[in-house]
């Protein structure tokens, strides 16, 4: 399956923004899908996913609240809704999944994901 995000932007403290994360090659369903952020310097960060079948979501304590991700079967699709952004969230961004669900106290670990996005840029400032 290949993936592409896109979404990203430049926006100021408290706007919002919407990353989409389209699959082609596979439908879609049968993956668990997560959303990565990574800024120079700094491991990838897990920040959201959400599993196939039942459709649980997990999220990073800091964007809870904020962010909520979401899947559209008939569009292949799963999206990654971000409110109230910050300086801090600023990073690369990356769609990430794998072939069935996997344990969600591993979710968080970019090393279990077999197919990756390009990323997108987010960048909040003033």
């Amino acid at each position: 399956v290949q993936l592409e995000e896109s979404g990203g932007g430049l926006v100021q403290p408290g706007d919002s923004l919407r990353l989409s994360c389209t699959a082609s090659g596979d439908t879609f369903d049968s993956y668990h899908v997560a959303w990565f952020r990574q800024v120079p310097g700094k491991e990838r960060e897990g920040i959201s996913c959400i599993m196939p079948n039942d459709g649980r979501k997990e999220y990073l304590p800091s964007v809870k609240g904020r962010f909520t991700i979401s899947r559209d079967n008939a569009k292949n699709a799963v999206y990654l809704q971000m409110n109230s952004l910050q300086p801090e969230d600023t990073a690369v961004y990356y769609c990430a999944a794998v072939w069935q669900a996997i344990d969600l106290d591993i979710w968080r670990n970019p090393r279990w994901y077999d197919y990756w996005g390009q990323g997108t840029q987010v960048t909040v400032s003033q």
